[in-house]
């Protein structure tokens, strides 16, 4: 019987992502976030929306992240790890929550396909709806059907960052572009891209675990042939010649955290074609401004700034 230990985080919905980002990039197995289920939340239903979370004695703006490891000695040090980032991250204007810790051992079966029941079909737009792999769904005329199995990866639809990009997707994709997805995670917006129109995608992301679920997801859909999933970042694509065949690209998306976003936007200037389009989200609202004037800095214009939860996506225009 396989065993992982399992470390759990109390936290503040502002710091989950840095922290579910830190988790993967030191080796956890598997990631998984509970924010508040209380019936106070917010919850936007007007294109049909609906949301299977039960609910939880989670306070609002908090949320639990918990995540999985092989060795109990990986799973302390991680647990060293989180709560010098949440020490770090409160000398910033970032809200962290409880910030308390604690692992225990659980068996292989309890969180592996546990998670399951809570990922449902999910209206993200009027056209779009994601849908994992084990559901069931009869799409009416005009929907695009997502069909996905996110293992270990990000991105579901369900997490307002992603919905966000879908969204903004959903408006700019032409027939026939060439796109790069920045990030891709579970390859969620590389696949809306192509049912979309785009003609070619290449969709990008430092983590092995992503990459390979990205890669399973695209052969899921039968778009292998459309859209090349590689192990790089943008710069390293570019500079090894591997994203030639996209370049220069008419849309370029980015779902990542701001602090990340604001390293990369003069490599993504530069791999646009005059008139490219870039969207960007995954930024808490409070750094949409540092966003928004790194991109006007670089050159681009904003054509769109849209909000959901804390979240922003910022939708930008190379001049041409």
């Amino acid at each position: 019987m396989n065993v992982w230990h399992e470390l759990t985080i109390w936290t503040a919905n502002e710091a989950v992502e840095m922290v579910a980002n830190f988790l993967h990039e030191h080796g956890a197995g598997g990631v998984v976030i509970e924010e508040s289920g209380s019936l106070n939340r917010d919850r936007d239903t007007s294109l049909g929306q609906w949301y299977e979370l039960p609910l939880n004695d989670i306070p609002e703006g908090q949320a639990v992240v918990q995540a999985y490891f092989a060795g109990e000695d990986e799973a302390k040090a991680a647990e060293a790890g989180v709560r010098a980032l949440l020490d770090e991250l409160a000398g910033y204007p970032i809200e962290t929550g409880p910030g308390k810790t604690g692992i225990r051992t659980v068996k292989e079966e309890d969180w592996a396909n546990g998670w399951k029941q809570y990922f449902k079909p999910i209206r993200i737009s009027e056209r779009l709806v994601v849908k994992p792999s084990w559901e069931h769904y009869e799409a009416r005329p005009g929907e695009i059907v997502l069909e996905l199995d996110p293992g270990m990866a990000f991105g579901t639809g369900t997490h307002a960052t992603t919905s966000l990009c879908l969204r903004a997707l959903e408006k700019n994709v032409r027939p026939g572009m060439t796109v790069i997805d920045v990030g891709t995670g579970s390859g969620i917006l590389s696949i809306a891209a192509v049912r979309l129109g785009a003609g070619r995608v290449l969709a990008l992301d430092l983590d092995p675990v992503a990459v390979k679920s990205a890669t399973e997801n695209v052969a899921l859909g039968g778009l292998s042939d459309r859209i090349d999933v590689l192990e790089s970042d943008l710069l390293q694509a570019v500079r090894d010649g591997r994203a030639k065949g996209v370049l220069p690209a008419d849309l370029v998306v980015a779902n990542l955290l701001a602090e990340i976003v604001l390293t990369f936007v003069p490599d993504v200037y530069r791999s646009l074609a005059p008139g490219g389009i870039y969207i960007t989200s995954g930024i808490i609202a409070r750094k949409a401004d540092d966003v928004r004037q790194a991109l006007e800095a670089a050159g681009f214009g904003i054509a769109a700034v849209d909000t959901e939860d804390d979240w922003v996506a910022i939708t930008a225009v190379k001049p041409g």
